[in-house]
């Protein structure tokens, strides 16, 4: 017995049988020749009856021979099985097609299949882009081919009446862009009297031409994403590159120690390894997080597609607002993936070892110096916070204690009132950052970072508790880093210069004596929560001692040039070790020693 999917090849999906003169249309369906001649006679348009493509004009129809052949030996071999079969085991194909349409017609008030063409079959679903209705017999396509399948289905009760007013059975001709639904005309006369209506049809073409700039804006932010991914891992491949030359450093450094640094030197591989994995666990997190709103967008964009090909109006209307916004998604302009480490870390594991090391360190910094220096922030002075007795220059880039209180700034909730203190005007809320800060010879200053909440107003204690991470120098003596209580930093030179590295995510702020070529102290997990701002403050005069201005230095030309370590004083063990990774960059360990 012939399969049922062979049989379903040879039926014609208007009248259910085998085709009789079959004929193909432009869109590549077949029917019989009375069967599509019928169909389109009853009709104002010329469309396919399975996948409602439209044609200009009225195709014109040619048998298939070679299709009518197969068909006919396909019905003369049906014949054959029939007349073997036992009575009763082979019903043929007629009675296929009679089981599947029973010759009742449609319940009385029920929609009738539009492809029918005899005894109208009362329709289980409508289909709300090919705009009919049609029987169990004719949904067949809709469930079976993928294109259609993809089609809104509803029921044919409510299709029938969607252009109706619900509550005075009129056609709803008018759109209330007041209320932002459709409206009949009395509606328009009685509950939406006054409002702004206009004809559904200008409403829609208003919103389609909405519709095709949000689906702009869709696409614009799908490409966004996909330049994002693509960066973020080209950053991962990149930081994979930064770590062997990190760890290529760390061994030449801590092969010419005894024990104790070979111990520093494998914790120090450890942490960039977990540094590394860290940056991938996040980037990975990053490339889900964008595949995500990638999907969510490209689903969205599909459905406002589907949505521009319906000729409905009233679905139309009701279903484009809910599209029309983009889905939630995150801003990812300043959301980045850093291809180099922490930039401190081979010298923060050198500053815990002796006097030997200190050579050591000294060109570790120098390195450092280097690299920071990629992150240079330009950075001026904001009168607005800064305190009625300081004086800015007009450039913005020094400040300094005035001999007398200036009374016509107007009040700020942002001014330091009591404190001679000054922020930067540049905030951050992510990212690497760097400046530098001339001191020169003045006895007192503080220099560091300060968050957007510190307390202004009256007595200021800079301590991180408190939202300062800074530097400060007193009375001429030493340094002091003002973590609360305060940390005495023994300098062998006091700083004329000082730069200051902030990496927001890392939850650092460092400063260095830029004509040492020295570090001089570290914050860190500072965990930083909210933007961040430089600050300065020049302290008083000191009896005349200290009257010279903070200035905010360019930091091109800074760490000046790094001399070279001779290499024929490492060990050959460490010229082995250092030979797993070949690959140079300016700025890294492994070319400083």
């Amino acid at each position: 017995m012939a399969s049922l999917m062979s049989e379903e090849q040879f039926l014609c999906c208007i009248c259910l049988d085998i085709f009789t003169n079959p004929v193909s249309i432009p869109c590549g369906h077949n029917f019989c020749l009375t069967c599509i001649k019928s169909y389109w006679d009853t009709r104002e348009r010329f469309e396919c009856p399975l996948c409602k493509e439209s044609f200009r004009r009225r195709p014109e129809l040619r048998i298939n021979r070679v299709f009518k052949d197969i068909t006919e030996h396909f019905q003369r071999s049906l014949k054959v099985k029939a007349q073997q079969a036992d009575e009763g085991d082979y019903q043929g194909i007629g009675v296929l097609a009679s089981q599947c349409s029973p010759a009742l017609g449609p319940e009385p008030d029920a929609v009738s299949c539009d492809v029918c063409t005899g005894t109208k079959q009362s329709a289980v679903k409508s289909c709300l882009v090919c705009q009919g209705s049609y029987c169990e017999n004719h949904l067949g396509p809709h469930q079976r081919e993928p294109a259609l399948q993809r089609h809104r289905l509803t029921d044919p009760a409510t299709f029938a009446t969607r252009g109706l007013c619900r509550k005075h059975e009129r056609p709803l001709e008018l759109f209330c862009r007041m209320d932002q639904t459709p409206v009949c005309l009395r509606c328009n006369d009685t509950d939406h009297k006054g409002h702004n209506t206009i004809p559904m049809e200008r409403e829609s073409k208003k919103m389609r031409t909405q519709m095709k700039k949000t689906e702009g804006d869709l696409l614009k932010m799908v490409q966004d994403r996909l330049r994002k991914m693509d960066e973020i891992k080209h950053s991962v491949e990149l930081s994979k590159i930064s770590a062997e030359k990190e760890i290529e450093g760390s061994v030449l450094v801590f092969s010419k120690l005894v024990c104790s640094i070979e111990r520093s030197q494998a914790e120090l591989i450890g942490v960039i390894d977990e540094k590394q994995k860290a940056a991938e666990r996040r980037a990975e997190g990053l490339i889900n997080e964008l595949e995500r709103e990638i999907i969510e967008l490209q689903r969205r964009s599909t459905e406002l597609e589907q949505l521009s090909h319906t000729e409905d109006h009233l679905h139309f209307l009701q279903s484009f607002p809910s599209l029309s916004t983009p889905p939630p998604t995150k801003d990812w302009s300043e959301i980045s993936v850093y291809s180099d480490l922490c930039v401190d870390t081979v010298r923060a594991a050198m500053s815990q070892l002796v006097d030997t090391c200190r050579d050591f360190e000294k060109r570790l910094c120098e390195a450092e110096l280097r690299r920071t220096q990629q992150y240079a922030m330009d950075i001026t002075l904001d009168p607005v916070t800064a305190a009625s007795w300081l004086v800015l220059s007009s450039d913005g880039k020094q400040v300094s204690l005035g001999y007398q209180q200036n009374h016509s700034l107007p009040a700020d909730p942002r001014r330091f009132d009591s404190c001679v203190c000054v922020l930067g005007k540049q905030g951050f809320t992510t990212g690497r950052h760097y400046w530098v800060v001339q001191v020169g010879d003045k006895t007192d200053w503080d220099v560091g970072v300060a968050k957007e909440s510190i307390n202004r107003k009256g007595s200021v204690t800079v301590r991180p508790d408190q939202g300062y991470w800074a530097v400060c120098r007193r009375k001429g003596s030493h340094l002091s880093a003002c973590a609360g209580p305060s940390v005495p930093l023994h300098l062998r030179k006091k700083p004329r210069k000082v730069g200051v590295f902030v990496d927001f995510e890392e939850g650092l702020v460092s400063f260095y004596n830029m004509e040492a070529k020295a570090h001089i102290y570290s914050y860190r997990g500072c965990g930083f929560t909210e933007t961040l701002y430089p600050y300065f403050n020049p302290c008083l005069h000191d009896d005349g001692k200290n009257t010279a201005p903070l200035v905010i230095c360019s930091v091109e030309g800074e760490a000046g040039p790094i001399q070279e370590v001779v290499r024929s004083k490492i060990p050959p063990t460490a010229l082995a070790l250092a030979g797993r990774s070949r690959q140079s960059s300016v700025g890294s360990v492994s070319e400083h020693f």
